[in-house]
């Protein structure tokens, strides 16, 4: 999914003559993998130059994927990740700061216990709401990984 500010047409294409926009920037919407991701650019002065520069990255990682190793596309996408909507609830990999493989209950614990310490409410700097969110997330793990 293309997001632009550009007004377009019913078939989809752009008006021949539309308006300078304040905002030319450009975000690219797409899913790789079960992943949602998303390009954005607004470095250019016109809409069709940050498409432009979309369309290039795009090439880019796909030489990257025809010539380089699985690796190099994992690291190629990690900044890519499309942002969660606001408010939307977070995977207790994400609260504990954990990839996506982790599956070590041991692992998990010892980042709550760090994350803990630094969170907890008597701490300087440490809030309630983020130690709920830490017992709830480590709570979520033992559950999810117990039942592997």
């Amino acid at each position: 999914m293309i997001s632009t500010n550009v007004p377009l047409r019913q078939d989809g294409l752009p008006y021949a003559r539309y308006a300078t926009l304040d905002d030319e920037g450009v975000a690219v919407y797409f899913t790789i993998d079960g992943r949602q991701m998303c390009f954005a650019c607004d470095r250019w002065n016109k809409v069709e130059h940050n498409m432009h520069a979309i369309v290039k990255t795009i090439d880019a990682l796909r030489g990257i994927a025809r010539w380089g190793t699985g690796d190099m596309m994992a690291a190629a996408f990690t900044g890519f990740s499309a942002l969660p909507a606001p408010g939307a609830p977070r995977t207790w990999r994400e609260v504990l700061g954990l990839h996506s493989g982790e599956r070590n209950m041991d692992i998990v614990r010892a980042a709550y216990r760090l994350l803990a310490q630094k969170h907890h409410p008597d701490r300087p700097g440490g809030s309630h709401d983020a130690m709920t969110d830490l017992n709830a997330a480590l709570a979520a793990a033992e559950k999810e990984l117990k039942a592997c």
